[in-house]
């Protein structure tokens, strides 16, 4: 089904895409959005704004989208099954498809012991395989999961995210093949520093034809701080930053690491234009989207098309 969604639009016309993560403030202040939205405008070809990260409240996502959109850019909302049960998912698919925001993005959420109300009950009524499979069958079939029928169905380009670098590793594809074969239509993966890694799991996604079935867009998180990096490596589960990266910025002036980062990631993403399969990538400079419009010219990927 064709939605208005620009992402799509670029990915089905085979360019490499380029979208970035927004994060939402920790209050209500609109001009922080606007902000971060004026800078990312120009660069990117869709942005996320996560769904409560780390588990910490924020701006919801749909709210950030819509200010954000006003700049003139492309949404994708994330929705996680942490905090909703499957009526509230159904409502929330349906409300963000009628504001027009054309792009969701599927996942479980951080647990709420990582965040600011660790006390917090989580839902995980559904998980995301299950809740790409929701919104596969409100789309494609106008149906909600109790089998109703609807009248207007919610056009959503519909993405999940993997992680390939999580252990066991031999698992990370099969993963992959359930949320292709629930509906996904474009995955952003985890951020990648091991590239070494990364191609043995696109190869074993190539080796199952996965690639010709999903677009893939690999995360990457420009370095700005040594301490960023060790904390990548040593306190965030699932993340894997090989020791020759730390040893290439520990020998870089503080000040001059930020620079050193912008370029890591520039040599990161010509690896990737050259990899089969891998159809773009999602930038998450976390609390750093200035980083993003100097990233994306020194790739070669602006003007966007």
């Amino acid at each position: 089904m064709k939605t208005s969604s620009n992402l799509e639009r670029v990915l089905n016309a085979g360019h490499f895409a380029v979208t970035a993560e927004l994060g939402p403030p920790t209050s209500a202040n609109v001009e922080v959005v606007k902000k971060k939205a004026k800078i990312l405008k120009g660069y990117v070809d869709a942005f996320n704004v996560t769904d409560g990260q780390t588990a910490v409240v924020r701006m919801a996502s749909w709210a950030t989208c819509l200010i954000a959109r006003e700049e003139g850019i492309d949404p994708i909302v994330q929705m996680t099954t942490r905090d909703r049960n499957r009526i509230a998912l159904q409502m929330d698919i349906l409300g963000v498809s009628a504001l027009g925001i054309s792009n969701i993005l599927c996942l479980t959420g951080d647990h709420m012991k990582f965040g600011n109300h660790p006390m917090a009950e989580g839902v995980f009524d559904l998980d995301s395989v299950q809740l790409v499979q929701l919104v596969r069958q409100m789309r494609d079939e106008k149906k909600f999961q109790c089998g109703d029928e609807m009248d207007v169905e919610p056009r959503l380009f519909i993405g999940a995210a993997v992680n390939p670098f999580a252990e066991p590793f031999e698992f990370r594809v099969a993963r992959l093949e359930k949320k292709v074969a629930a509906g996904a239509e474009f995955i952003q993966t985890q951020c990648l520093f091991n590239m070494e890694k990364f191609a043995e799991w696109m190869k074993r996604v190539r080796d199952l034809g996965l690639h010709e079935k999903v677009k893939i867009l690999a995360g990457l998180t420009p370095i700005k701080s040594l301490g960023a990096a060790k904390y990548m490596k040593y306190r965030v589960p699932g993340m894997d930053v090989p020791d020759s990266v730390l040893e290439r910025f520990k020998g870089v002036p503080k000040k001059e690491i930020p620079r050193e980062g912008i370029k890591f990631a520039v040599e990161t993403i010509q690896q990737l234009k050259e990899m089969e399969g891998v159809s773009g990538v999602h930038i998450m400079a976390i609390e750093w989207e200035e980083a993003v419009p100097e990233i994306v010219q020194s790739a070669g990927l602006y003007p966007r098309p």
